[in-house]
């Protein structure tokens, strides 16, 4: 059975991947992370890559705390590109498909309009910068694909969805920004997307399929609309309170609009990307049932 390499195995989007893993059931998934390989040592991803000589690499490790980079800079640029070259290389070495995800913090986020595949990125963040110096690796590389994505949360690990369920079982009021704009994205709807390119491209090796694309949940809203409807559906009395990103400063700059055209990945995929809200009544029943 042909071997698929996926790192970041213990994130929200690895760990989505392996509850979906029936559906590349024609494969052997090797899931990795920092304890069984890590990325950011040459030697050791040659020797894994020998020993497992992958059809495909789907990279979903990455340095993504946003803030802490801004005083990280070497650790942040060692994780999100330096890695990613070495992963390209290896993939490369056996000819596989190598399918990265990256962000929409390599755009600026001034734009008034979906951001596209052809928008010119100006990241204003080491977080930003770093993760846009990766996907100039992956590019050059004729078998990479690059899905960008932004506001992840899931029932796994850290995120905004959690935080909110536990401020709003502590307190009786929240601040929440309402000037940034974008759509919420459900890892598993990611995770499901990655497989649907990852066995199109295996089935069909056509060179036209690689690239760069983009992917979130469908719908607009703020950062505030979103714990609103978080405490709206879990039924909290914690009282949301919008207020501009200026009130809220933070180390790292956060993109004003973050909205990502998805036209791309569903016209050559056939992706779904469901409605943000849906999939958000989705990941808080898994939460409200724990």
């Amino acid at each position: 059975m042909d071997n698929i390499i996926i790192t970041g195995a213990n994130g929200q989007l690895g760990n989505e991947l392996k509850k979906l893993s029936s559906l590349l059931s024609n494969y052997r998934l090797i899931f990795t992370d920092v304890e069984e390989l890590d990325i950011t040592d040459p030697k050791a991803l040659n020797a894994f890559f020998n020993a497992h000589s992958p059809v495909c690499t789907i990279n979903c490790a990455a340095y993504t705390a946003v803030d802490k980079a801004e005083n990280d800079a070497d650790k942040a640029e060692l994780i999100n590109a330096t890695a990613v070259q070495h992963l390209v290389m290896e993939s490369a070495k056996h000819w596989a498909p190598f399918i990265h995800v990256s962000t929409d913090y390599v755009f600026d986020g001034t734009a008034k309009k979906p951001y596209t595949e052809e928008s010119s990125p100006n990241p204003q963040t080491v977080y930003g910068t770093t993760k846009l110096h990766g996907e100039r690796h992956v590019l050059s590389y004729d078998r990479g694909i690059i899905i960008r994505t932004a506001w992840l949360y899931s029932e796994f690990g850290n995120n905004f969805v959690k935080t909110m369920l536990r401020l709003g079982n502590e307190k009786e009021s929240i601040n929440v920004v309402n000037d940034q704009i974008g759509s919420p994205t459900y890892a598993e709807d990611l995770a499901l997307a990655i497989i649907t390119i990852t066995n199109k491209i295996l089935d069909e090796p056509k060179r036209e399929l690689y690239g760069l694309y983009q992917y979130t949940d469908d719908k607009i809203c703020s950062w505030y609309d979103f714990a609103v409807e978080i405490m709206r559906y879990a039924g909290l009395n914690c009282k949301v309170n919008p207020i501009p990103s200026s009130q809220y400063p933070a180390p790292a700059k956060r993109p004003a609009y973050s909205v990502l055209s998805k036209r791309k990945i569903k016209s050559v995929f056939g992706v779904k990307t469901p409605d943000w809200k849906e999939s958000l009544h989705k990941c808080m029943d898994i939460l409200l049932s724990k």
